[in-house]
């Protein structure tokens, strides 16, 4: 299907949607005319998100961008927080600070190999997950909460859960710092305080992994990663308590827009000012589901470290840790001035150059670790920020779903999809066989072709490809 909106191609892997009526700024597209082909409505979204107060610079799109709640997934914009710029939910969607962690263990696959049916059977038992209740900590009430709204990864380290190398090499060492917590209200508390330590359902994962090809031995090694080695990826957000947060201030922004004269062509695009006493209360509950989602990550890692020690003597190792759902305060260059912007990524990460600041000592001169998850069937990648990358030092976050939930399970079924994997050298602990069904290979775009644009934009490089050797799904 062509898209709706005119797309002009200004060079590989670079479309341009020109400004119409009522954009502020053009669209920019990173991506191959292939991994557009069924991208008609999240072009349209990446022109309604150009309308959105204060944007600047443009609004963007990742080669996985696809369809999403008001924003696309795969979308980047950043407005003026100093001139009336916007914060908008929609723009960082209901899994706030879902993100990837990866695990480098000290162990290479033939090592690992006999160790390997112990190992999933360990994580199948000690990994909760599905769309209820149920997680690693079983937290004493509303006060652990508290702690974990405030203090994410660093709280749970604290607590026994990890080590303090892990907050090296965590995006905002584990936690972000303007969490308010009173902005979060009865009921995300309810669901969040059953969920800690859990990997939900839909397209969450822990996956045991092995680097197949190193492209940059040097940056791999800085990153403490080489040829033939175990990892663990895990791909998890803030689950019930985050949606729930989005879903509150979406509805207390929609009501509000009117007092601050804004208009948006969908209404899902609800947004209030950045600096407003909306979109200060937003930022403050976001904070805290990022916190909660980082506490997430750090307790399944502690528990799959827990497994490996146990089945086959190893240890696992942080490599990095980054959120792909966030609206963070930043400070860019636009038209030649430093301006303060309130930057959200949907479905796209930071990529931040080397020698950025926010960037640990010990790998700021390589750029930071970029961690894109592929499907089940397919290949993971680890990139590295680059200087000059475009989007305000952002890319990709995935392979981009092209199929629903729906139309994947109609596809194949799960036992189906469990036999084909295993015959590859896969191995599969589901939660549910429809769960595994709907999250197919085929459901998403070519992981390999959605790296490649990334790189050929000059949004980031690569360093190495993993590929799976087992999977535990919800």
């Amino acid at each position: 299907m062509e898209p709706a909106v005119d797309l002009v191609e200004e060079s590989p892997y670079r479309f341009r949607i020109p400004p119409r009526a009522p954009m502020r700024v053009p669209g920019v597209v990173f991506a191959s005319r292939d991994l557009l082909a069924d991208a008609a409505q999240s072009l349209e979204q990446v022109a309604n998100v150009a309308t959105l107060p204060g944007i600047v610079g443009a609004s963007y799109a990742m080669p996985d961008v696809h369809w999403g709640y008001g924003f696309p997934i795969g979308g980047v914009a950043a407005t003026d927080v100093d001139r009336g710029g916007v914060v908008s939910p929609g723009g960082v969607g209901f899994d706030i600070s879902c993100g990837v962690r990866l695990l480098a263990a000290d162990t290479d696959r033939d090592a690992l190999r006999a160790a390997l049916p112990a190992v999933m059977d360990g994580l199948d038992r000690a990994i909760p997950r599905g769309a209820g209740p149920g997680g690693v900590w079983r937290l004493s009430g509303p006060g652990q909460l508290e702690h974990i709204l405030r203090g994410g990864s660093r709280y749970a380290v604290q607590e026994g859960y990890g080590e303090e190398r892990d907050l090296l090499r965590c995006e905002d060492g584990g936690a972000v710092a303007d969490a308010d917590t009173g902005q979060v209200g009865e009921r995300a508390r309810e669901r969040g305080l059953a969920q800690v330590g859990s990997l939900g359902s839909a397209n969450h994962f822990l996956e045991v992994q092995q680097v197949a090809e190193v492209y940059d031995e040097t940056v791999a090694a800085a990153f403490g990663l080489a040829a033939g080695q175990v990892c663990v990826m895990i791909h998890c957000g803030s689950r019930g308590l985050g949606h729930q947060i989005c879903t509150d201030h979406v509805r207390a922004m929609d009501r509000a827009m009117a007092r601050y004269r804004i208009t948006v062509p969908d209404r899902q695009l609800a947004c209030t000012p950045a600096g407003s006493p909306e979109g200060r209360r937003y930022l403050g509950a976001m904070a805290a589901a990022a916190n909660y989602g980082r506490a997430n990550r750090q307790l399944l890692a502690d528990a799959a470290r827990r497994v490996f020690r146990r089945t086959a003597g190893t240890r696992l190792t942080l490599v990095y840790d980054v959120s792909h759902n966030l609206a963070k305060t930043e400070t860019h260059e636009v038209d030649g001035q430093s301006r303060r912007l309130c930057v959200h990524r949907k479905g796209a990460t930071r990529a931040f150059p080397p020698g950025h600041p926010e960037l640990p000592a010990d790998i700021r001169e390589f750029g930071q670790p970029v961690l894109i998850p592929g499907t089940m069937g397919t290949a993971s990648y680890v990139l590295a920020g680059v200087p000059g990358g475009g989007a305000f030092f952002s890319t990709c976050h995935g392979a981009g779903r092209v199929l629903s939930r729906h139309r994947a399970a109609r596809a194949v079924t799960g036992r189906e999809l469990r036999t084909r994997l295993e015959a590859s050298g896969i191995a599969v602990r589901p939660k549910s066989w429809r769960g595994l069904a709907e999250e197919t290979p085929e459901a998403y775009k070519d992981v390999d072709a959605v790296v490649a644009a990334s790189e050929g934009a000059g949004l980031c490089r690569t360093v190495a490809r993993l590929v799976p050797l087992g999977v535990v799904k919800g």
